[in-house]
């Protein structure tokens, strides 16, 4: 029993912004706190200063012998199933730090070298260099530090997707970075009968496997390191060769060290250097979102149904009586069409104090493509959508209309539809004069724009371009 199915939301999972996950039990993806840091928006900036802040306040704590205070933060990471992701195979059970008890883990970090020695920065540190700590157990953390806001997100869905919440349901711990304690609230959250209260998590968040791997880590950088260090001390682990020439084994140097989490350690403290260029590395080449396809191979549903969204887009009459109807299937085109770059959508987004609304409002996350294009070269950290189901051609009311939802700070790039153009030239005009006047971007697609978008999106196996977009952007600049 997916989201999708008890709410009734007509929807699969590419055209949803959260994980559709199943309510009865978990799906094996996993936040990744890599991913979550490579998001360059302002909610992914509060996301990982959340993330850090909790765990410098336990290493704090273990440093300057409060234990008892290390303890009860660790306490309140105990296991919570509402977010359902994971390994479970039946009713949800998480995998929290918690789960082995806040004693346990705080043992381990406090007679762990590298948490006295300071080697751990972040919480996914741990995973490489304290003993029993997993992707499950990081992921789950995660979930847990990072509850307030996925409630607000969950409720902001809850919102766009019709979903009904009920008042006054416990929040759970909320990590409150500015005191560094743990807070408790009474919200407004989703209540899926038997299954409880659920929390939403985005898709673009979460990964088949965590990034940060402790035999990658050890067979990648830290055994090369190692390497070099025997070789330049001539042990008596140096080989010599038929031809002269010296080697170190890694087959050698697990022998004589160890391949534990606790040689991982004494090793790091020696070549710390090697954490370091990990650490770059990872930061440098994030984990990239699961597709489509991924995603609906792993909660086993449907895959995208491309063609079937352009029968729908077609079938919608012109006039302003289909004028929701029309805005909706866009809407679910553009989210699936353009995930992952274009995330979290907002349905009548209101700006100055409600005076002004936007139809669609997207936010840009995109790492390639010609959304990140854009994203380099014009502000353009929200992507504004205005949807005109109109009979008539488009004019300077609608471009003027879209040119005055743009600002420096909130974007000044948009997407005009419309369902046809019959004087192209005239329009395109509208537009260049709109950009040269420093008023914004707007890149005007119609009915067989949006198809040809579609049938690239089923030819290709991968990330797109969107080539018609940049050529659309082009000719505004040329």
């Amino acid at each position: 029993m997916h989201v999708s199915k008890y709410y009734k939301l007509g929807r699969n999972q590419s055209e949803l912004d959260f994980v559709d996950v199943r309510l009865d039990t978990d799906i094996p993806v996993f936040l990744d706190p890599t991913a979550i840091k490579s998001l360059e928006s302002p909610w992914g900036n509060e996301l990982s200063s959340l993330l850090q802040s909790f765990f410098e306040a336990v290493l704090g704590h273990i440093k300057n012998g409060r234990h008892k205070a290390a303890q009860a933060l660790l306490a309140s990471l105990s296991e919570r199933n509402e977010f359902h992701l994971g390994y479970s195979s039946g009713k949800s059970q998480g995998h929290a730090f918690g789960t082995k008890s806040a004693e346990s883990v705080w043992g381990a970090l406090f007679k762990s070298n590298a948490s006295l020695t300071g080697l751990l920065e972040d919480l996914e540190d741990t995973c490489l260099l304290i003993e029993g700590i997993g992707p499950d157990m990081i992921s789950d953390a995660v979930s847990n530090i990072l509850r307030g806001p996925l409630i607000k997100y969950t409720q902001d869905m809850c919102v766009y997707y019709d979903i009904p919440m009920t008042a006054g349901v416990a929040s759970g711990p909320l990590w409150n970075p500015i005191k560094g304690i743990w807070d408790n609230n009474f919200v407004p959250l989703p209540i899926a009968g038997k299954f409880g209260k659920v929390i939403f998590v985005p898709k673009i968040l979460v990964r088949q496997k965590l990034s940060y791997r402790v035999d990658e880590y050890y067979r990648h950088f830290l055994l090369p390191e190692m390497q070099l260090s025997e070789l330049k001390a001539q042990t008596p682990l140096v080989e010599v060769l038929k031809d002269g020439s010296r080697r170190v084994t890694k087959k050698a140097l697990m022998g004589k060290y160890g391949k534990d989490k606790l040689a991982v350690v004494n090793m790091t403290i020696k070549h710390p250097h090697a954490l370091d260029d990990y650490r770059v590395a990872k930061r440098d080449k994030a984990p990239l979102p699961l597709s489509h396809e991924a995603i609906a191979d792993i909660e086993e549903v449907d895959k995208p149904d491309w063609d079937l969204l352009k029968k729908e887009l077609v079938a919608i009459p012109t006039g302003n009586d289909d004028a929701s109807a029309y805005e909706n299937v866009i809407e679910r085109i553009f989210s699936a069409l353009f995930y992952p770059s274009l995330c979290n959508p907002k349905k009548q987004h209101n700006i100055h104090d409600g005076r002004k609304r936007i139809d669609i409002t997207y936010t840009n996350e995109a790492k390639s493509g010609f959304f990140f294009w854009i994203g380099t070269h014009y502000p353009s950290s929200l992507i504004f959508v205005e949807c005109k189901n109109y009979g008539k051609e488009v004019g300077n009311p609608e471009v003027d209309q879209l040119s005055g939802r743009f600002s420096p700070r909130r974007g000044t790039v948009g997407i005009l539809t419309c369902r046809n153009i019959k004087d192209k030239a005239r329009l395109i005009a509208r537009c260049k004069d709109t950009a040269n006047d420093s008023r914004g971007y707007i890149l005007v697609l119609d009915d067989n724009d949006v198809i040809t978008l579609l049938n690239e999106r089923i030819k290709v196996d991968g990330l797109l371009t969107y080539e018609l977009l940049r050529n659309k952007f082009m000719e505004l600049i040329d």
